[in-house]
Parts: structure tokens; sequence; C-alpha cells
């Protein structure tokens, strides 16, 4: 009964003309950026945060979630049309839909995406109302210690779960760490690392960081590639699959929503590892593994499943813990604290519109991307013709604009080049910039956690492994790290790397 009393409070908060309006404007551009090739979600969240600071919280949040899983609906165009995934986790969906559409099936492929999608998201949602409450009452019991022990957790995740070299990985996490330091100590009002310039004596932003790594790193690398794509505009084809695609892509559906529901929770889980895990699951099932990537429809309804169930569950560990799960997440805890939210458990009991009017308008929002990517897929065509040569410098502006106007200040801009220049470098030496900006958000934070803790105890560090619920979480981190260090796992993890 309080569940619905709840959901009753959500939709009279969504359903306000402003939040159906940014709602829509969300998903549309998140299904944009997701169609286009080399954008991606995070660079385009990073692009509207400036925006977004003018807007009351809810209808911002609101904005920014449905671009993170419009984009996830969006990359699988270009995926089946153009064997060029829109988004990360698309990547697996380029196997069996571009090979269904050389036979004259993208109808079908691109229907059953859009339906697997739009089930999986709404029960993702149902997933996210019922076992977000109760994870916020157990993060109440959180103090410092707990706090410092799960964010040590969702840094070594986001190292397991990341992509390549472990050793890449590691790196990153010190470096996104070491990033988080520079500015002025909280406590001792100190300098750190800021070189004598007053504009870093506030810290690097955050949008500065992830605008320059996410949006103009690719956009430099991107502009390598040569233009020419092939574009499957005459075979469409029928968009209702037959009855016997139909019955096979069901169950996938029902598995890949499944499985990117639970990865999507887990720290440093998310749409790219939902994808792929369905997808393999489909494979090692099936009766005929050999017709996966030539055109198995199941290959496309799992991971389009996943991926879009991922991220929508994904918000749960954010809103409840304040646990970054992925780079986009990491945005809207940033967009929060700019907000003056602070991400945890107590956002559902002091903001309980804000939380509930997030989780009802993920409904709303799924149901106006099945109208957006079925009837205007010929939009969506027609775009992927447009050059990247024409688009990036328009987005560069954009990205300049928004940059320059947090502070009127043009050494962020040029901070901004900066780190896109090292994002170029992170993507020629095959380094993942995402667990960087995971330990950009949450060092600080597990700083200050650290302080209060050794505070608390006088200076005995024990207290991290006294306390129960937080010797266990570092025990699981510890776990999952000698996993990870494991030569097998190692190999493992780099030739799928290469593959990718």
């Amino acid at each position: 009964m309080e569940l619905l009393t709840n959901l009753g409070l959500g939709l009279q908060v969504a359903l306000t003309l402003d939040n159906i309006l940014y709602c829509f404007v969300g998903v549309a551009l998140g299904t944009l950026i997701g169609v286009l090739p080399g954008i991606g979600p995070v660079a385009t969240i990073s692009m509207l945060l400036p925006i977004t600071f003018k807007l009351e919280p809810t209808s911002s949040l609101i904005m920014l979630a449905g671009i993170y899983y419009g984009a996830q609906y969006g990359g699988s165009t270009t995926a089946i049309l153009v064997n060029l995934p829109g988004e990360a986790s698309s990547v697996v969906t380029c196997l069996d839909g571009y090979a269904m559409a050389r036979k004259g099936k993208a109808g079908h492929a691109l229907a059953i995406a859009a339906i697997g999608s739009f089930i999986a998201g709404c029960v993702a949602t149902l997933v996210l109302a019922a076992f977000a409450p109760p994870l916020s009452e157990v993060a109440l019991k959180f103090g410092a210690p707990e706090y410092f022990s799960l964010m040590v957790l969702g840094l070594v995740a986001a190292v397991v779960l990341a992509q390549g070299s472990l050793v890449k990985a590691l790196a990153m996490i010190v470096f996104g760490i070491l990033l988080g330091l520079v500015g002025m100590d909280t406590t001792t009002g100190d300098q750190r690392y800021t070189f004598g310039l007053p504009e870093l004596s506030d810290g690097i932003g955050f949008v500065v960081v992830a605008m320059g790594l996410f949006g103009f790193g690719p956009i430099i690398a991107n502009l390598e590639t040569a233009g020419g794509r092939d574009i499957f505009t005459k075979t469409i084809g029928k968009l209702w699959p037959p009855r016997e695609e139909l019955r096979r892509a069901w169950g996938a559906i029902a598995r890949g929503t499944g499985v990117g529901s639970l990865l999507g929770i887990l720290p440093g889980g998310g749409a790219v590892l939902g994808s792929f895990a369905a997808y393999m699951l489909e494979k090692r099932i099936a009766k005929d593994p050999s017709r996966f990537g030539k055109g198995a429809i199941e290959g496309v309804a799992a991971p389009e499943s996943a991926n879009n169930a991922a991220a929508q569950t994904s918000f749960i560990p954010m809103l409840t813990l304040g646990l970054p799960t992925n780079p986009v997440m990491a945005l809207m805890v940033g967009a929060m604290i700019i907000q003056g939210i602070q991400p945890g458990p107590m956002v559902i009991s002091k903001q309980p519109e804000l939380f509930w009017g997030i989780v009802v308008s993920m409904w709303l929002g799924n149901l106006f991307l099945v109208i957006l990517n079925l009837p205007l897929i010929g939009v969506w065509v027609r775009l992927l013709s447009v050059s990247y040569r024409f688009l990036y410098p328009a987005i560069l502006i954009f990205c300049c604009i928004g940059i320059y106007s947090l502070q009127s200040s043009v050494m962020d801009v040029y901070i901004a080049a900066g780190f896109g220049l090292l994002g170029y470098v992170f993507i020629k030496l095959r380094c993942e910039p995402a667990p960087l900006l995971i330990a950009f958000v949450l060092g600080p934070m597990m700083e200050d956690n650290f302080r209060r803790a050794l505070t608390i105890a006088k200076g005995n560090p024990a207290v991290f492994v006294s306390r129960p619920i937080s010797a266990s979480i570092l025990a699981i981190a510890v776990v999952l790290l000698l996993i990870a260090i494991a030569p097998s796992v190692r190999r493992r993890r780099e030739e799928v790397f290469k593959e990718t």
C-alpha cells in the first residue's frame, strides 16, 4: 500500500506540464545522440549540465535521466543499420542486428530492439521502485567507516569491471583520486596541487573534466576515422516480426531484462556489462549457437533489453547510497551536488517528490521512446548521412559556451581543452577513462569519510574492520581485487578488450 501511495506522489510530480516536457526533451536528445555515433550520453549530459543549473532540481534530473536511458534505445539504430554502435552498450547488437539488416530484416531487428527496451525499461523501473526504499533504510545505519568502505568497493569494482589492462585501470583510479585532491583542503585550509594558480583554489570543476575527457577527446579521435558509411536505408522492410521470431525473442527479452537489472545495481556494472553478459548467456543456452553473428533475433533482443534495464537500475545505488556505478551516474551525482542535494539514503525520506518523480518519469519516458523510435526511423536514418566533420565543430562550440557559462572563466575552457587532449591520449593508449571519472567523484567523499571515521575512533584505523558492515564490505572488495589479479582472469579480460 505504501508503494502505491509513493507512486501516486510520483505521478503528481511527473505528470506536470513542465516535467512531461523535460522528460520528452531528455529522451529525444538521448535517442538523437544514441543514433549519432561518437557523441554518447556522457558528453551530452556534460554539455547540458550548465543549462540544468537554472532548472528546478526534479526537472533537471528527469531530463538528464531521459538522456541516459534514451541513448540506449537510439544506439541500436546505428548498430543495426550502419554496423556502428551509437552507444558503447550497443556494440554487441552490431553482431546480429547488422546481419539481419543485410538479409532485409532491418525492420524486424529495429522493432524487437524497441519492444525489448520498452519491456525491460518498465520492469527495471518497477525494480527501482520496489528495492530502492528498503536499501536506503539499510544505508541510514551507515556511519563514516561504512561509507568509506563502500566507496573503496566502488573503486575496486570499477577496476575489476573496466575493460583491458588491469594496471591501466588502476592507474586511472589513482589519477582520478589525485585530481580530486586539487584545491583547498577543507580541514586545514591549505592549498593542494594548485601550482600557485588562483583558478584552481576551489579545485578542478567536475563538468570541465567530464566534458574534456568524454566530449573533446572522442571528437578528436573520431575525426581521424573515414566518413564513409554503408547505410541500409532501402531494406528496412516491415517492422513487426513474424510469429516464429517473436517466439524466440520473448525468452531472450525476459532473460536480458533479468541480467541487466541485476548488473545495473552492482557497483561497476551497467549497460555495457549487461548487454555483453546477456548476449553470452543467450549464445550459451542456444540449441544452435552457430546462428549467432549471422542474424539471430535473440542476439538483438537480449542485449537491447539488458542495456536498458541496467541503465535504469543503476540509479538504485546512486540515489540510495550516493555511489555512482558508471560515468553517467557520476555525472548525475555531480548534478545533484551542484543543485544542493546530497545523494544518499536521505533523498527518499527528505525529498520524496524528487525520488518518486524520477521513478515515475521513467515509465513515461519509455513510452515516449517507443513513439520516437518506431515511427521516426526514417528521420533517424537521414540523420546518419550528416557528415561528422560538420557536426563536431558545432558540438565543440556548444561545449566551450557551456564551460564558460559556469564561472565566466576562460581558464576553465583551457583546462577542458587540456583534458580533451588527455582524453585523446587515453584513447590512443587504450586506457578507459570511466574509472578516472568515478574516482574523481568518489575521491573527495572517500577522503572526508576517512577523516571523520578516524576522528571518531581517535585515530585508530581498526575502526574500519571492527564494525561488521564495514568489514564485510572491505572483504568483498578484497575478494574482487584478488579475482581481478588472477592471471587467467587478466588474460581473458585483455583478450575480450582486443576483440572489441
